[in-house]
């Protein structure tokens, strides 16, 4: 496959027809929206990567260049996507050849440190240096016992249904404010709010429009948002038996927090509230008068590669002190091969090769997967990931690397 392989390229505007029906159907997704016959305008062709075989395209790989917030700091990411071999290409090596065009081109373009995607199958990515960093929740539960604790204060806010013009400026600017304080987060440019926001009849599964809402307080500041689906559905019995789906909340204070979950636990004709995509750490577990009420069902999100351990290390933060020396093992990109002495606080940091001797070794998926602040390098330790070579210094490790705020990627891309 090696002749093949250097075949991949990226593709132009007027193959992005065949490009796109290649995508769909290995990923056994029907062949429509708005997008299958131009390129949407989030797509950055240069960044793509294609198979032709004859008139069909048998491989697909894109980049979109996007910025992820890291603890304490946000750095430019490579948001790999779009990854696809036909049925007829496998097990020739086109995957592995994807990657290492993939990384290779990020790290000699110097500009991303970090590279990080959603998998589709989670047995795949390891062996590239991939490894989960995020979680979703996978929150359920029942109307009837998703009551809040009467201590809970819901503020004097106004929470209010709008349309699209009058949500999207307050939730862009309240989400750019927030953004940058929860590891895992992205930005999102006009292109990704068009995208999150656009709500096609073929793109709802069969289900209803998407409901938007606004949290307002007596001054007129929008100190919050939320989006959700209502669908509704009954019993033989004439029983209504409706699901709500959340799809975002976002809240700059506690009271807007509290008053939107309590607006969307409150609707009638609903018996269960759903929120697949939110936080696994939400505070909403904690304003329940019935903790059980609410249930976590945690499924990974999103998957980070450290591409340049030196840059990716030096960007982020560290609540306690930290002065180590990790010897990486970096098979598939050797660049990140050998030892790097990490030095870092609440307020900076630096990382840099070195010849002293290891404190800790760890290999490129444990410390990709504790890079966001949500993994324990102790965990990891315990499943033989890391060893310590100096005494005490994974307990050092691990409680710097942690971070106060559990990592979250609403986006999916």
């Amino acid at each position: 496959m090696t002749d093949a392989a250097d075949q991949l390229r990226p593709i132009t505007a007027p193959e992005w027809p065949r490009f796109h029906r290649a995508m769909v159907t290995t990923f056994g997704n029907a062949l429509s929206g708005p997008y299958t016959e131009t390129p949407p305008p989030i797509a950055e062709l240069e960044r793509s990567l294609a198979l032709v075989d004859g008139d069909r395209i048998a491989a697909t790989a894109g980049i979109y260049s996007r910025e992820l917030t890291v603890p304490g700091a946000v750095v430019p990411m490579a948001g790999i996507t779009w990854v696809t071999v036909a049925p007829t290409h496998r097990r020739q090596g086109l995957l592995t050849a994807i990657m290492r065009r993939q990384l290779d081109e990020v790290h000699a373009a110097g500009r991303e440190p970090v590279a990080a995607l959603w998998a589709a199958e989670s047995a795949i990515y390891g062996r590239f240096g991939y490894a989960p960093a995020a979680q979703r929740g996978g929150w359920r539960g029942a109307t009837e016992r998703l009551r809040l604790r009467p201590d809970v204060d819901c503020g004097t806010g106004t929470v209010r249904l709008v349309e699209l013009a009058g949500f999207r400026p307050a939730a862009v600017a309240l989400h750019e404010r927030l953004r940058r304080t929860v590891p895992g987060n992205l930005d999102r440019t006009d292109g990704w709010w068009e995208r999150e926001l656009r709500d096609d009849p073929e793109q709802r599964d069969g289900g209803p429009p998407r409901q938007l809402v606004l949290h307002t307080e007596p001054d007129g500041t929008v100190t919050g948002y939320a989006t959700y689906r209502l669908t509704s559905r009954w019993s033989e019995r004439t029983e209504p038996e409706g699901t709500l789906t959340v799809g975002e909340v976002r809240a700059g204070t506690a009271t807007a927090h509290a008053a939107l979950w309590r607006y969307l636990f409150s609707h009638d004709l609903v018996r269960t509230v759903e929120a697949p995509n939110a936080s696994a750490d939400d505070p909403v577990q904690h304003l329940l008068a019935d903790p059980r009420a609410w249930h976590a069902a945690p499924v990974d999100s999103l998957w980070v590669r450290l591409v340049d351990v030196g840059a990716a290390l030096s960007a982020r933060r560290y609540p306690a002190r930290i002065d180590l020396v990790l010897e990486v093992r970096d098979r598939f990109c050797d660049w990140n091969d050998g030892r790097w002495h990490v030095w870092g606080h609440p307020a900076g940091a630096f990382c840099d090769r070195t010849d002293r001797d290891p404190d800790l070794v760890i290999d490129i998926e444990a410390l990709s997967a504790a890079y966001l602040g949500g993994v324990s390098l102790a965990a990891l330790q315990g499943a033989g990931r890391v060893t310590e070579i100096s005494p005490g210094a994974v307990v050092n490790a691990a409680t710097a690397f942690r971070w106060p705020v559990a990592p979250w990627c609403p986006d999916h891309f």
